[in-house]
Order: C-alpha cells, then structure tokens, then sequence
C-alpha cells in the first residue's frame, strides 16, 4: 500500500471527537474536567498529527490509545451529563479510535508473500485494537536510560560476539544449548482457577549463562528467574482401572502473560475439545517469575543480552518439563505457541526431541525487527550515534534464532497461523519463519495480533493438524 498524502480524511475522526471532550471539559469545569481535558487534548494532537505528519506510528497509536480510554471514561461520565451526551462521548471515542485503526492500515506497506490485504471498515476496527495496545506499551515505556545503559548494551554485545565466535557458536548455534538433566519430582500444589483444579509445577532451574559471558552475573542476580514455573490441566482418570495413556500439549503463553489465570483461560480449549492434557510453562520474567510490577519487563528491549539469557533459559526449563512430561506416559506430545511464545515454541521444535507436531501461532522471529519497529524513534537513532549496532545484535542472538536452527519436527507436523494486518508482529516475520520450515501448512486471517482467538479458519487447521499428529485423545 502507498503512504497516505498529508490532509487525510482519516485524521477528521480524531479532530471531530477531539473537539467534542474539550468542549465537554470546558462546560465542565472544575475536577471533574480533569479527565475530558487529556482526551480531548490526546485526540486533537493525534487528530492534527495525522492530518499533516502521517507516517509516524506513535500518532496512531496515541490516537486509538485516547480513544479507546474515551471510550471507558464516557461511561461514568454519562452520570454525570446525562445518557445522551455520554452517549455522543462514546461514540465520538470510538470513532476517533477506528479512524486511527483505519489511518495505520493505510500507512502500512504491502509485503511480498503475504495475501494483500483489503481495507475495510471491520478490518480497521481490528486494526484499532492493536494500535491500543501498542499506544498503552508505547506510553508505558521508560525510554533508553541515560545512565550508561546504552554504552553497556553496546559493549555487551560487541564481547559476546568476540566471545560467540572464539567458541564457533556463530557456525553452529545449535551447540550453544547444552542438555539440561531431566526433571525428576518437582514440588506440586493444586490450586483451583477459573473453576479448574490446577496443578502449579515448581522446581529449581539450575539454568545459567556460560562461565565468561557478558551478563551473566546480572542475569543470575534475578532471583525469581531461579525457579522454573509450569501450570499443569489434566483429565482426572476413573479411580478403578489402569489409566489410559493421553497426549500432552506444551501451551507456552506470549508476551506480559505468565498468570495461571490468563494461561489457562487462554489455553484450556485443547483440554477439553482435544481431549489433551496441558503443560504451561512460564517463560523467564514472567508471571511469578517476574523482576518489576509487570509482567514480561525486561524481556524485550534494549538490553539484548537478557533477551539471549531469557531465551536459552526457557529452552533449558522446557527441555527439562519435557522429559516430566515424557515420564507421564504420553500418548503423543505436541507444541503450541503464541506471539513470543511462538518464537519460543519454533525454537523449542529444533531441540527437543521426537515431538509429534508444532503449531506457532502469530510468531515473532526476529528480535532485532522487533526493536528496530517498536523502539522510540528518537531513541533508537540515539544508540546507534552511540554505536549500537542492530546487525551485530542479530549476528548475536543467533543462537536462540528460529530462523536459523532447523525443526526437529516432520513437515508435516508443522503449522503456522499468522494476521495479514498484525501491527504488533508484522507479517514478514510469519512468513521468513514459514520459508524457513520448507512452507508447511500455513493460514493467513485477516485480522491482528489481538484477534486471533475469532478467527474460525485458525483453529479449524490448528484442531486438525494435532488430531492427525495424535494430539486427541481417544
């Protein structure tokens, strides 16, 4: 798709709704027009942004992030000013929000191999969607530290490339991850969550960095990290008689997941349409396992070599759920992923050992695209002034690349689901994955990142491709 000229209709949205709450907080006057005032402010300078600099994704974004908090603040409002003019709030918020959506999917290049995708009103509410989230990240974020932080990245990175390539890592990255022993008698405490019992795995990691590496003190300094966490849903058998064997589905969870509530709500259907029991494992600083307020911090950003550590500990922590698993006499043993638990999941199938089938849904598969989409413009220009080199990262986190270890899995038991509109994981992505897996089974929705869970065509292959791979009980 071409970049949209200057003077886009799209903007009118947010200026339209922008006006609408200044003029509410104007006839409200006081406290109460507190909250009316930054929406209203959020929506024109959005509005006003796309109107004469289109192309920023941060303005979009800013502009469904205003609208969708709109749209939760005219509720409580409409006691205040009455049902119509709350109702008028709300539909103005979410107008501005679609008229984000709808300018970000215009702004948006066409990317080979990927079925194009075709505007429409439904789509760029979908679109909206993401851009929420990402507006709520964007904001959310601290920035690049002026403290010396970008300098140690950088020097980091260029010591463990020195150090990657002293040891033949680079060549052969799949000799950077040594076998982990296998996992014998972790503790194990049921809870009951979202009306399940659930089994809540705990044991002690043993994972870390190789003697030398950069970072490997800090990352041994994140003491939640020192334990390996899964979340365990299992079909409890007739109390007479031999229990018969199950499959087992390995369910790893995406980015700012990690709590027993949102993995097993989000991952149960397999349980009881497949009739498969779950493991979930908890990647590193995630949920329980997490080093601030939320969940995930720390993962992904700037300081790359606790991406590369975060990584090679789940591979180790999986590895050993895998051989607890194999100890319950499976029938049939699959993987599935979401987002960054589908990079997870992707690279999981290059070193684990005879699964049946892997499924990677919406995968990100390349940390530094990542980095390079997301990261504040301003900032990224900054670091690399400093020296920060993004090819030199990438050469970096080679060893945890799935675009670079080969699947273990047949081609056949691999299936891949990725968003023609996805703003968090852009397309090219899925697809630089499905070319590396020899193109297996893949569908295309067009939808978003967030919209995954509606879309009918995707869990038709993915319900599918595991009950042909043995992952359905009998």
């Amino acid at each position: 798709m071409l970049e949209q000229p200057r003077w886009s209709k799209w903007s009118l949205p947010g200026l339209a709704a922008g006006g609408l709450w200044t003029a509410q907080a104007l006839a409200l006057g006081g406290l109460l027009s507190i909250g009316p005032w930054i929406i209203g402010a959020a929506l024109l300078a959005s509005g006003f942004s796309l109107l004469v600099w289109p192309g920023d994704t941060r303005i979009t974004q800013t502009g469904a992030l205003a609208g969708g908090a709109g749209a939760l603040l005219s509720l409580p409002l409409a006691f205040v000013l009455g049902p119509l003019a709350g109702l008028a709030l709300l539909a103005s918020a979410l107008f501005a929000a679609w008229g984000s959506g709808r300018m970000a999917l215009q702004l948006e290049p066409r990317v080979p191999g990927v079925p194009a995708v075709r505007p429409s009103a439904g789509l760029a509410a979908k679109v909206a969607l993401d851009e929420i989230v990402l507006g709520f990240e964007q904001w959310g974020a601290t920035g690049f530290a002026l403290d010396g932080t970008v300098e140690r990245v950088i020097d980091e990175v260029e010591r463990t490339h020195e150090l990657f390539a002293e040891r033949g890592l680079l060549d052969k990255p799949e000799t950077y991850h040594v076998r982990p022993p296998d996992l014998v008698d972790p503790e194990i405490r049921r809870e009951r969550i979202r009306g399940r019992e659930i089994e809540i795995l705990r044991f002690e990691s043993g994972y870390a960095p190789a003697a030398g590496e950069p970072g490997r003190e800090r990352w041994l300094g994140y003491d939640p990290c020192r334990d390996g966490w899964a979340y365990v849903l299992r079909h409890p058998e007739a109390a007479s008689g031999a229990a018969r064997p199950r499959p087992w589905l390995i369910c790893t969870n995406g980015y700012r997941m990690g709590h027993a509530w949102a993995d097993v709500g989000l991952f149960e259907r397999f349980h009881a349409k497949l009739g498969a029991n779950l493991l979930i494992p908890v990647l590193p600083l995630h949920g329980p396992r997490r080093i601030g307020w939320h969940s995930g911090s720390g993962f992904l950003g700037l300081d790359v070599i606790d991406t590369l550590h975060a990584e090679a500990q789940a591979m180790w922590d999986m590895r050993r759920l895998l051989s607890w698993v194999r100890a319950q006499e499976p029938s049939a043993i699959g993987a599935f992923g979401l987002s960054l638990g589908g990079y997870t999941t992707a690279l999981f199938s290059c070193l684990a050992e005879a699964l049946d089938c892997v499924v990677a849904g919406i995968p990100v598969t390349d940390f530094t695209r990542i980095l390079r989409r997301h990261a504040t413009p301003h900032q990224l220009r900054y670091a690399q002034s400093l020296g920060l080199d993004l090819e030199r990262i990438g050469e970096v986190l080679r060893v945890v690349s799935p675009l670079v270890l080969e699947p273990e899995v047949p081609v056949s038991g691999r299936l891949i689901f990725g968003a023609t509109a996805d703003r968090l994981v852009t397309p090219d992505q899925v697809r630089d994955l499905w070319r590396h897996w020899q193109e297996p089974e893949i569908v295309w929705y067009e939808g978003v990142h967030v919209s995954f869970m509606s879309e009918p065509a995707v869990w038709a292959a993915v319900d599918r491709v595991l009950s042909e791979n043995g992952v359905r009980a009998r």
